[in-house]
């Protein structure tokens, strides 16, 4: 989600749009409603105290806030494994969310994950976002993510997140004969020690090879190039073991639940 897209919702009345200056959340009780073109999501640091009806009113709004606009047939809601209150899964699929794949919460040195890496033949890797022109390179990426993770995955939501997140995001492919076999981001939390390696990816016919794990090093020793010491993922069941035979530890879990119009 970019932390500048975020929506508090007025307890008094409709949701109200604001961008609020960098850790100004922090300790706010609402989630941040953000939209990527047309994918939505649901994020927070916490729901505070909200519990009972007070809760099932703010997913009400949610719902509402998503469902207003007509072009959007979907957003997320991400949860944490350690979020209060303990029933919110259960209210949310009583407000017709529906829980897709748990995943894990990864976190540790970004020094575990810079290591040499030893590459299949004919592989090479490269960040792509560094160039003059990128949106050849990102189109072709967008589709080697989308035929490993399964869902469509078009070229305008990279475009938005270098727009919103610019100077904090890069992107990463492992190509062979000119084909992108692997993609990966990393997302620097600024203020902050930390970055995200996020849509790591490699699609089916080139998996097994050590090629996201070598993306994942190349992250690593770009985040550590820019002075970022913890790096995080929410992690599959392919991912995970390869982090944390890396030395990352689990620390919660996440699942998001789904609204579909």
């Amino acid at each position: 989600m970019p932390p500048a897209c975020r929506v508090l919702p007025n307890p008094g009345g409709p949701a109200a749009s604001t961008r609020s200056p960098r850790g100004s959340h922090r300790g706010c009780p609402h989630p941040r409603r953000g939209k990527f073109d047309t994918r939505c999501f649901v994020s927070y640091r916490d729901l505070g105290s909200l519990t009972g009806q007070a809760l099932d009113d703010l997913i009400a709004r949610t719902i509402t806030h998503y469902a207003s606009d007509q072009r959007l047939t979907s957003f997320e809601w991400k949860t944490c494994g350690h979020d209060a209150p303990a029933d919110l899964p259960q209210r949310l699929i009583a407000h017709g969310l529906q829980a897709e794949e748990q995943e894990t919460v990864m976190l540790g040195e970004a020094t575990h994950l810079a290591v040499d890496v030893a590459l299949p033949p004919g592989v090479r890797l490269r960040r792509i976002d560094d160039q003059p022109d990128p949106l050849p390179d990102l189109t072709r990426a967008a589709a080697a993510q989308e035929r490993a993770f399964g869902f469509p995955f078009g070229v305008r939501d990279f475009v938005q997140q270098l727009e919103r997140k610019r100077g904090l995001i890069e992107i990463w492919v492992a190509e062979a004969q000119d084909e992108v076999v692997c993609t990966g981001r990393l997302e620097v939390v600024p203020g902050t020690e930390f970055a995200g390696l996020w849509g790591g990816g490699t699609v089916p016919e080139w998996r097994g090879q050590g090629i996201y794990r070598a993306l994942t090093a190349a992250r690593a020793r770009s985040a550590l190039a820019r002075g970022v010491r913890f790096l995080h993922s929410d992690s599959t069941e392919f991912s995970r073991p390869i982090l944390q035979r890396s030395g990352l530890l689990p620390v919660t879990t996440t699942t998001p639940y789904l609204w579909r119009r």
